[in-house]
């Protein structure tokens, strides 16, 4: 198995955020059989998030 991190980005939620780095994850890495979120971060602009980002782990057998 190996690991591989990838950082996702959404104006939405960080539910969001996730599914966009597992669809970026799986361009370029094939059979991913987990996640793990590492962390999560937003931007902020007039006191209100704009953007949540968050970093993930992507295991997958290689």
């Amino acid at each position: 198995m190996k690991v591989s991190e990838f950082v996702g980005e959404s104006r939405r939620s960080w539910q969001d955020a996730v599914e966009n780095a597992v669809s970026e994850a799986s361009r370029d890495v094939n059979n991913i059989s987990g996640v793990e979120v590492v962390n999560w971060t937003a931007n902020c602009a007039d006191n209100k998030i704009v953007e949540y980002k968050a970093n993930i782990r992507i295991a997958y057998l290689g």
